[in-house]
């Protein structure tokens, strides 16, 4: 069979060019990836870099809270400087004034100790322990520090305000009335001089005068939660409940989540007989921090008066535990045992508020009815508080 030349092949000079092109950008996807260094935005796992906050920005933090009156939020604002500067002894000062005024008693004194252990010659820092001190309930204490400061300071106004309220805690009226006149003389602008002289009119029964003074300070400061109680505790002395209750109601609106102002406004409504209102506070106050004992007292208190010794019993045993011990609670914790028929639990209570306070009446009588029962255990038995 016959076959004719074989044809040629066409080149196709548009396929060539297509595979240089290609192996051209092979080659130059090599080079970048193994030869040239990537940018920076493309490398994995690399967080963007954020700047460290400062001592200084958390103190400037806690300043502002304190101004708009968030002690909460200003203590801890302060304890974030102190995680980065330790040693700083005017911050555990500050630290310590804002503890006291939320009234966290223990930790100012702890706080204001530290400051001074740093610094035992600044007088400024003495005068505040001398405060967390006093309003710890340690007199003597707070007495003696104050007049430490007062050696190394005699022009402290301060000084001389937390003396007056010390001393007229310990029933010095007429030295603590010369203490708080002679601080506001040094520091009138100061607002804790002008709440010290209302505590010294407050103490001794003047409180038109008190309330006057209050005033002052809340001018001086428009802010702060406790000046406000304090006005409201005056106007309650003086029979004028709603301003009274205005006052605590103003306190709670500049820090809802205070767990001091629940509780002051709910003791308040307590004391005008309102218990329903007062449960629902000091509940709030313990939702606010689950460890504020004063509200557990408080709250034990209120459900004591009601009958209610089934919630009478843990929220004044916590009290205590939380290092709340006062002839009150101990009796009313007894009693409440007793009433419910249990002197064998009621009885050691009983003899912790004879502790506190021999003379307790209400402790002597919770005795005597148990030694009634043992006298006659076959008789009635009590069902309600004397």
């Amino acid at each position: 069979m016959y076959i004719g030349p074989r044809r040629k092949r066409r080149s196709r000079p548009g396929r060539v060019l297509t595979l240089l092109v290609v192996d051209a950008l092979l080659v130059w996807l090599v080079y970048r990836l193994f030869f040239v260094e990537r940018p920076q935005w493309t490398r994995p796992f690399e967080p963007t870099p954020t700047p460290t906050r400062t001592a200084a920005s958390y103190r400037e933090e806690a300043e502002q809270a304190y101004q708009r009156g968030l002690l909460g939020r200003a203590a801890e604002a302060y304890r974030e400087a102190l995680e980065r500067e330790p040693e700083d002894a005017e911050t555990h000062a500050r630290l310590a004034r804002v503890l006291a005024l939320a009234g966290w008693f223990d930790e100012a004194v702890a706080e204001a100790q530290k400051a001074v252990s740093l610094e035992p010659k600044e007088p400024r820092y003495l005068a505040v322990l001398g405060m967390a001190l006093e309003w710890n309930g340690q007199l003597d204490e707070a007495i003696e520090t104050c007049l430490r400061a007062l050696e190394l300071d005699p022009d402290l106004g301060v000084a001389h305000a937390y003396l007056a309220e010390a001393y007229v805690d310990k029933g010095f009226w007429q030295q603590a009335l010369e203490e708080a006149q002679k601080a506001v003389e040094l520091d009138g602008q100061n607002v804790d001089v002008r709440r010290n002289l209302a505590y010294v009119y407050e103490a001794q029964g003047k409180y038109r005068q008190a309330i006057e003074e209050y005033q002052r300070a809340i001018e001086l400061h428009p802010n702060l939660p406790h000046l406000y109680l304090s006005l409201g505790h005056n106007y309650l002395a003086l029979g004028r409940r709603e301003e009274g209750l205005e006052q605590f109601r103003k306190a709670v609106n500049i820090d809802p989540h205070s767990p001091r102002t629940h509780d002051q406004l709910g003791w308040a409504y307590y004391m005008m007989g309102d218990y329903a209102r007062a449960v629902v506070e000091l509940e709030q106050a313990l939702e606010a921090d689950p460890a504020y004992a004063p509200a557990y007292g408080h709250l034990g208190v209120v459900y004591y008066v009601q009958k209610n010794y089934e919630k009478a019993i843990p929220n004044l045993k916590k009290a205590i535990e939380l290092g709340r011990p006062s002839a009150e609670y101990y009796y009313e914790l007894g009693l409440s045992y007793v009433f419910l028929g249990d002197c064998e639990q009621g009885l050691p209570w009983l003899e912790e508020a004879l502790q506190l306070d021999p003379a307790s009446e209400p402790a002597w009588q919770g005795i005597d009815i148990c030694e009634g029962r043992q006298a006659n255990p076959g008789g009635a038995q009590p069902t309600g508080a004397p």
